[in-house]
């Protein structure tokens, strides 16, 4: 599906911008090493599931997995998951605020309903 590897490449795109930005830009801007950490572990999910909509893109269009709602599903989720879980981490690396932390599992929840998705498509 071509809009999942267009989402997916762009979805990188930015994913190397904030890693690029976080260790240069903001290198010495955090206030503690330890929101340094959050924000590459940010990064890292944001483009562990970059790569998987860019696989996801790729097993839809092709004859292996075929169009797939669920694969659709999977890929929202994934999209969806990277604003709730890397998207909360990020604002969390800048600002402190400790509370934005609550949301961040929704996001890894996410993630997770789209992989299982992801697995039951294999099996359809």
């Amino acid at each position: 599906m071509e809009l999942l590897l267009a989402i997916g490449a762009i979805t990188a795109c930015f994913g190397v911008v904030l890693g690029a930005f976080g260790a240069h830009a903001l290198k010495d801007k955090f206030a503690t090493p330890y929101y340094a950490t959050v924000w590459e572990t940010a990064v890292q999910y944001h483009m562990y599931h970059a790569l998987g909509l860019l696989g996801l893109g790729i097993l839809s269009s092709d004859a292996l997995l075929g169009t797939s709602s669920m694969l659709s599903w999977a890929g929202y989720l994934m999209v969806a998951g990277i604003v709730f879980f890397s998207g909360s981490l990020y604002v969390l690396a800048v600002t402190g605020v400790k509370k934005l932390g609550a949301i961040t599992p929704i996001g890894g929840l996410l993630f997770i309903i789209a992989w299982v998705l992801v697995a039951i498509s294999a099996f359809s």
